[in-house]
């Protein structure tokens, strides 16, 4: 039985942890090992306890398993006049990809959402989630230059890209 809930700032370690592994499994060769292997979980813990302290717009929703944390899905409402929603992040813990959490959290996400559209960015590289997003209607839209990680550039490997997805109805996701 997989329990959701609304994250508070005692978990951000966790949150952080979660997500970090998420980049160093995905984001390999868009951002340097260095960073990723080095430097992203305390830059990733930082972030996400300001994150969690100053919710405002904001919600994370959790997804755990037997006390653990197995996804999480992070949005800014409001984030864009046109887009509407931001989907800042969705992480699901490898060990239980493919089994619909994904699919759950977005719902549970889009369900928050009122009045406005849903998107998110994902990498260029990250053809496996863009996968995932067009089979739940997700728009492709447009690209852009990824921003790098605290604003540092030596953080990125050259100029990577994002790849927005959109749903202008949220509840095409419910």
């Amino acid at each position: 039985m997989i329990d959701f809930r609304v994250a508070g700032l005692e978990d951000a370690p966790a949150v952080a942890a979660l997500h970090s592994d998420s980049w160093q499994r995905h984001y390999r060769g868009a951002y340097t090992d260095a960073f990723l292997d080095d430097e992203s979980g305390a830059y990733l813990g930082a972030l996400w306890a300001k994150k969690l302290a100053a919710r405002e717009g904001t919600r994370t929703t959790l997804a755990e398993y037997e006390g653990q944390l197995i996804g999480l899905a992070h949005v800014i409402y409001g984030a864009d006049p046109e887009y509407g929603a931001l989907v800042d992040n969705l992480h699901v813990r490898a060990s239980v990809k493919r089994q619909g959490l994904g699919t759950q959290l977005l719902a549970r996400t889009a369900e928050t959402v009122q009045n406005e559209g849903i998107f998110l960015w994902v990498l260029e590289q990250n053809t496996a989630a863009q996968g995932f997003y067009a089979a739940r209607g997700g728009i492709r839209g447009d690209r852009r230059a990824v921003t790098a990680p605290g604003g540092e550039p030596h953080r990125l490997n050259g100029t990577p890209a994002a790849i927005r997805y959109y749903w202008p109805d949220p509840a095409a996701l419910v």
